[in-house]
């Protein structure tokens, strides 16, 4: 079963953070599971439903299952992790992020047992907002798909800072926040979001970018439809993600 969420608002601004995002860069919308902003448009992908390159071959079918690991009931004070890292290999370059499974230990072990099961191979960024985010994660590539399942949410620890990544989330009947919604879909920050993306959004910050920073700025630098889909024209695939342990 599949779930609206994160960029059905990327609603990048709690109203576009939804899974499913808004305006280029304001903050009318926010990330959100099925959409930090999802849009409710015509899919731009492929009828495989993703757009994968020649040479990445999906998962046949990914045996995914929601985290064990439970929200802390004292998070830490700022973002921190145990070295557990990914890397993200894309059409356009390497992403090495590191894991907060220490402060956001939910969201952590959930994006670690996806990309081990391979669920992000050969799925693409959907959506695009310069100078805001750059939001993938989605099977179906239309920015409401998921795993088939949601999490529960971690606390919001550290800021929406450059490089940092969070999970996206759908918005509720007229933008209201749905606890617990979560599920694969994420965004890589592309600029210092504190004033503009609203802790209550809930949009639990799990790892950030410690190499590849530039590969992140060359997808956000792609050709877009705009407002209010952001979706790029030649979308940028993951080929895979590979999770290594300390």
């Amino acid at each position: 079963m599949r779930t609206d969420h994160l960029l059905t608002g990327l609603a990048l601004v709690v109203m576009s953070l939804a899974v499913g995002c808004s305006t280029g860069g304001t903050a009318s919308s926010a990330p959100s599971g099925a959409s930090i902003g999802t849009p409710a448009t015509t899919p731009f992908v492929s009828s495989s439903g993703v757009a994968a390159s020649s040479d990445c071959v999906p998962v046949a079918d990914p045996q995914v299952a929601p985290p064990t690991a439970t929200p802390l009931a004292e998070p830490p004070q700022a973002p921190a992790g145990d070295g557990t890292r990914a890397t993200l290999e894309t059409e356009a370059g390497d992403i090495v992020v590191e894991l907060f499974t220490s402060s956001s230990p939910v969201a952590a072990e959930n994006f670690a047992n996806l990309a081990r099961a391979g669920f992000y191979d050969c799925l693409i960024f959907h959506r695009v907002i310069p100078g805001f985010v750059i939001q993938g994660g989605d099977p179906d590539g239309t920015g409401r798909g998921g795993p088939g399942y949601t999490i529960r949410d971690d606390a919001v620890v550290g800021e929406y800072e450059q490089g940092f990544l969070a999970m996206a989330r759908p918005a509720g009947q007229g933008g209201v926040l749905v606890p617990d919604s979560q599920g694969s879909q994420f965004f890589i920050i592309l600029d210092d979001l504190r004033e503009r993306l609203p802790k209550s959004g809930m949009y639990a910050i799990f790892g950030r970018v410690v190499a590849g920073m530039d590969v992140v700025e060359a997808i956000a630098a792609g050709q877009t439809t705009g407002s209010p889909d952001d979706r790029p024209v030649d979308p940028v695939t993951i080929r895979r993600v590979t999770v290594q342990a300390p």
